[in-house]
């Protein structure tokens, strides 16, 4: 689902489908291509888990999320774009919290943080990475520590 078009409120989405794939003899550089590809297409989420299949091979179990529109797409990425032989799917449902934008001023400059309503109570709390990291470049300190201090100022409000 498009993020600008997706929802803003707290719902329930039982229309989302888990694909999963078995994937060994392939490279760690087309793993990166595929995820690019899958997300592109409109996958919601995509990710990665070392395994070992039998005799005892290392791989990689590929899983993703997506609405059932998008089943066909994915199934064609995967098998074109992978060594897979075969994938598994069943449907899926989400329960997704309202997402809410504030932003914080750090002695460093703004960060947005975002929130996660549950039942009209914010119940989750993350600053944002791309913020932070700009904010760490910028002033040549510690991505840590700016966490640490959008936090002292979150525990302040």
């Amino acid at each position: 689902m498009d993020k600008k078009l997706a929802p803003n409120h707290e719902h329930i989405d039982d229309g989302m489908i888990k694909l999963e794939v078995n994937i060994d003899n392939m490279s760690g550089e087309w793993l990166g291509y595929v995820m690019d590809l899958l997300f592109d297409a409109g996958a919601n989420d995509v990710y990665y888990t070392p395994i070992y299949m039998k005799k005892n091979r290392p791989a990689v179990l590929l899983q993703l999320l997506c609405t059932k529109q998008k089943l066909g797409k994915m199934k064609e990425i995967l098998f074109t774009e992978t060594t897979t032989l075969g994938l598994r799917y069943y449907p899926l449902t989400v329960h997704r919290l309202q997402r809410t934008f504030t932003e914080v001023v750090t002695k460093w400059g703004k960060v947005t943080v975002k929130e996660g309503i549950f039942e009209g109570e914010a119940i989750q709390r993350s600053p944002e990475y791309e913020d932070c990291r700009k904010i760490a470049e910028n002033n040549s300190i510690p991505l840590k520590k700016v966490y640490e201090e959008v936090w002292k100022v979150l525990n302040k409000q």
